[in-house]
């Protein structure tokens, strides 16, 4: 539904707000849709068409329960596309469509701008057209059973990829076939000649050109397969496993689009924050009626309230980047104040520099959510927003506070945001023993793999692969090894 009047009005006034501001963003354009299509659209991630599967049709059902419900609802959603498309709730209150309006372009503006976006394709929504496409010809062609009991196997693999892969490269460039054929092979033995011109006849050159070949690819068989452990799991499997041309296909379908989504979920804390941050400053400095502000304050406080047991990325984020502003605005960095042991002069500490603004523009283009709290997150902001750390205490089945340190607080923060809080997982060996069993490994950094994760993990592995799989990690504190061989799992510590 296109635009009506009153809100193509509104929306040019508040980007004209946001280019004063510094914003710096692709076209936007705004549809609104009723609460039914944008749960639809949500349900498929933020597109109108994917490929079709069970899984979107089960987080349809999971959103229309809790809008039906009055639990919740969806205000926007924003596409990280060249345009940008934005949906907007129909019926919602004008102040939220402002509200929602300027919170969208400031999205805009961190996905145009944001290192970790710099590698996602703008042109997505045709791409997952595409991929829809593609996807019901092989479903129309094989049946829909079996196409969609592969998606399902390529959807629980979908967290194994590496997600620095854009920006690293980690292995060097494939030489040329005939470099990589004479790279480690040595000199064909040749019979001894006692004549120059009978060589040719007694060492034939077709011969010892078989020899090389078969030496060179005795020296590859020798060599460690891969040679450097792969993080990117999914590019292996795709690369090496025994798949049919469709299954190669549907995985890279899902590759790609889990690439696509991997920078949403390492900048989550500073996305939602710089978002929150501008529409609350769009709305208090220019937008807001007399009359709104009260309705506003309550929908911006429903915006930063907190949930039991999680947390709420738009107010980490935009209590961080307010905190980074008064530091740069009133000289509170660098030696001289690190130094500082007076705490009513530090209380006390202003330069008046005012590069707050300039600050966090900059914070919004370098960093992803775990340099971001690694770098600001400092102990003048955890006693200002009494952070602490908590668990489950299963004597008292409750909840209890089990810290309050800062470093430990820290620690634990960007635990969960590393890798998503996912396990580490690479592949070390893709012929183990010489039979084509799949090695993975676990870098465990203190929590043990969730056993049926595991076995679900290690079964979906093994339909892709074909052949036996193992991971292996740590359990209770001794190194060990999980097995699949198709017929049941196995557990054994390893040296």
């Amino acid at each position: 539904m296109s635009l009506p009047r009153y809100l193509s009005d509104l929306q040019r006034a508040i980007e004209a707000h946001a280019r004063d501001f510094g914003l710096d963003f692709f076209p936007v354009i705004f549809e609104v849709l009723s609460y039914d299509a944008i749960n639809m659209v949500a349900a498929y991630g933020g597109f109108p068409t994917r490929y079709p599967h069970w899984r979107f049709g089960m987080e349809y059902e999971q959103l229309k329960r809790t809008y039906e419900y009055g639990l919740a609802k969806i205000y926007e959603m924003v596409i990280n596309t060249d345009p940008c498309y934005a949906y907007l709730l129909e019926g919602n209150s004008l102040v939220d469509q402002k509200i929602v309006m300027a919170h969208v372009y400031a999205h805009c503006d961190f996905f145009k701008n944001n290192l970790c976006f710099k590698d996602t394709s703008r042109k997505m929504m045709n791409e997952m057209a595409n991929h829809a496409t593609r996807v019901r010809r092989y479903m129309a062609r094989l049946g829909t059973d079996e196409v969609e009991g592969f998606i399902d196997t390529c959807l629980s693999l979908e967290n194994l990829i590496d997600i620095h892969a854009p920006h690293i490269r980690r292995r060097p460039p494939a030489p040329p076939p005939e470099e990589a054929l004479e790279e480690g092979a040595t000199e064909v033995p040749r019979l001894r000649v006692e004549r120059r011109y009978l060589d040719s006849f007694i060492n034939p050159a077709d011969f010892l050109e078989k020899q090389r070949l078969r030496q060179a690819d005795e020296h590859r068989r020798a060599q460690r397969f891969p040679p450097e452990p792969e993080r990117d799991v999914l590019g292996f499997l795709m690369e090496h496993a025994p798949l049919k041309a469709w299954q190669r296909d549907v995985l890279a379908i899902v590759r790609e689009e889990a690439y696509y989504f991997a920078p949403q979920g390492q900048t989550k804390i500073m996305n939602e924050g710089w978002a929150t941050y501008w529409h609350a400053t769009i709305m208090t400095q220019r937008v807001l009626d007399d009359a709104e502000v009260i309705d506003f304050a309550d929908h911006h406080a429903g915006t930063l309230g907190g949930r039991p047991g999680a947390l709420n990325p738009y107010k980490v984020g935009l209590e961080l980047y307010r905190h980074i502003e008064r530091r740069w605005n009133t000289g509170r960095f660098g030696k001289e104040y690190a130094e500082c042991d007076d705490l009513d002069e530090r209380r006390r500490w202003d330069k008046r520099l005012g590069l707050g603004r300039q600050k966090i523009f900059e914070v919004r283009a370098l960093h992803s959510d775990v340099t971001f709290i690694d770098e600001f997150l400092d102990l003048d902001f955890c006693v200002e927003q009494k952070l602490f750390g908590y668990d489950y205490n299963h004597k008292t089945e409750n909840w209890e506070i089990t810290t309050r340190d800062f470093a430990a607080v820290k620690q634990k923060l960007l635990f969960q945001l590393t890798n998503f809080g996912q396990p580490l997982i690479e592949v070390v060996d893709a012929n183990h023993l010489n039979r084509g069993e799949l090695v993975l490994h676990h870098r465990h950094e203190g929590v043990d793999l969730r056993p049926d994760w595991a076995q679900a993990t290690l079964e979906a592995l093994f339909r892709v692969w074909t052949r036996p799989v193992q991971v292996e990690t740590v359990v209770d504190g001794k190194p060990t090894r999980l097995r699949y061989d198709g017929q049941g799992h196995q557990s054994e510590e390893i040296g």
